[in-house]
């Protein structure tokens, strides 16, 4: 069991963390049809809407209430009543998400209350769905607000009923924020392979993939998870839970529905895949398919491959909770050695961490325990720390601003984990230079010309 070390600073140096409203709303923008709207001032909006362009390279619907210096001491009840009526009105959405911030935290604002007043005033806009969900900036991370928000939509808009197994093929998917849009693809068709079918809540894979589309702009999300298929939740056969984040939810789903579920700590390494795929041949009633076989003997051979790179190399890590573990035991599986776990907030499964501490802090934090480090592990932020410490940097995690294409990698699955192997030795392989050359000092060589003569 590791031992959880506290924040031992006033602040932060170097920050590592992510806010919660970011992964708040990040979890809306795969829902289909939908748009974020943060309780908050511009700023808090914009410097969001930076951090997601510059990660997906992608154009992101995010509004904001705009609170000012009056609204934030006199009230702003309005601007969230108002807000709701003007996108409802201009952008026709089916889904809007609504978190709060820092600011509107602090202010007090209940948020549910003023959903509640804007139902009163405007029923005709009884068929868009309004999610709130507190997440105060100043606690929690990316992580945790992601999580809240998939407890909050499951509240919100999947019906109490009691017909679980109705839709027969039909799996629930709760995906954390630690798998990226190329991990979700992953795991749908990983899931499609025996003969299912995933209804994944947040479908980032859907909606912020990458895809080029023919028609205009568009004030919403493009693909992601339907509202409709939300509300089908409870007929499945089962749900599969990815990231222990995401257990609050699991927990209000299964309570709501009475759909039994398979929870997942991660998806990285052969143990962690292997048990996802008993489950879905559980499920499925169907043997592994052979493809799937053929892609776990690919990852049993480049474990063979990269061991060599991998047995006792040293490595610093600092992520979000879930992606901390999946990381740590896949990599502690291949013989190597955590000798930093960084983690911007505490999360209940840090303490299966396989190594002796976590530490609960910033990228100086990082910095400082890592000098014995081979490798760090982290986002884009530790470039710098990477850089000071004379060691390459695998990026992973959000965000990656100076990394084209990492919302695309896949990590998860048999896969995955095989292209990460390669990524990781070629990376410790690297660093490492050719011996010079041994003079000895008995018998001293004089470059003449272009040879070599002995004295």
């Amino acid at each position: 069991m590791a031992e959880i070390l506290k924040r031992a600073k006033a602040l932060a140096v170097s920050p590592l963390k992510v806010s919660q409203p970011i992964g708040a709303s990040l979890a809306f923008l795969g829902l289909r049809h939908a748009i974020p709207m943060l309780h908050g001032s511009q700023g808090c909006t914009a410097f969001g809407k930076v951090f997601f362009v510059r990660h997906f390279r992608e154009p992101i619907p995010l509004q904001t209430t705009a609170m000012d210096q009056v609204s934030t001491v006199m009230g702003a009840d309005e601007n969230v009543v108002e807000g709701l009526k003007t996108i409802c009105e201009k952008n026709s959405p089916e889904i809007i998400g609504l978190p709060t911030t820092g600011l509107s935290e602090t202010q007090g604002t209940d948020i549910r209350r003023l959903v509640k007043k804007f139902r009163e005033l405007y029923p005709q806009f009884a068929h868009i769905a309004v999610v709130p969900v507190n997440t105060p900036d100043y606690t929690g991370s990316l992580e945790s607000g992601f999580a809240l928000a998939v407890e909050a939509i499951i509240e919100y808009m999947v019906p109490e009923t009691r017909h679980a197994g109705r839709r027969r093929r039909q799996v629930n998917v709760l995906a954390s924020s630690a798998l990226t849009p190329g991990d979700i693809e992953a795991l749908k068709d990983w899931i499609e392979a025996f003969g299912l079918r995933p209804m994944v809540l947040p479908d980032i894979g859907d909606s912020l993939d990458g895809h080029l589309l023919d028609g205009q702009f568009s004030a919403l999300t493009v693909g992601g998870t339907p509202k409709a298929e939300i509300e089908s939740m409870g007929e499945s056969i089962a749900t599969l839970v990815v990231g222990r984040s995401l257990q609050r939810a699991a927990d209000v789903l299964k309570d709501r529905t009475g759909v039994p579920d398979f929870r997942f700590d991660h998806l990285m390494g052969l143990d962690a895949c292997d048990a996802f795929t008993q489950a879905l041949a559980q499920l499925s009633g169907q043997p592994v398919p052979s493809m799937i076989e053929r892609h776990r003997a690919q990852l049993q051979d480049a474990m063979v491959d990269t061991h060599f790179q991998t047995g006792f190399a040293r490595v610093a890590l600092a992520l979000d909770p879930d992606h901390l573990i999946g990381f740590a035991r896949f990599l502690t599986g291949m013989g190597v050695e955590i000798v930093a776990a960084v983690s911007p907030a505490r999360a209940e499964v840090l303490a299966d961490m396989p190594c002796a501490m976590v530490q609960i802090g910033d990228l100086e934090d990082l910095e400082h325990a890592s000098e014995e480090a081979q490798l760090i592990i982290s986002n884009s932020h530790a470039a710098g720390t990477a850089e000071r410490l004379g060691v390459p940097l695998l990026r992973a995690g959000f965000p990656q601003y100076d990394w084209v294409g990492g919302y695309a990698r896949q990590w998860i699955g048999y896969r995955g984990a095989r292209q990460a192997l390669f990524d990781f030795a070629n990376l410790i392989l690297g660093q490492h230079h050719e011996i010079p050359a041994y003079r000895s000092i008995f018998r001293p060589v004089e470059e003449v010309g272009a040879g070599m003569v002995k004295h």
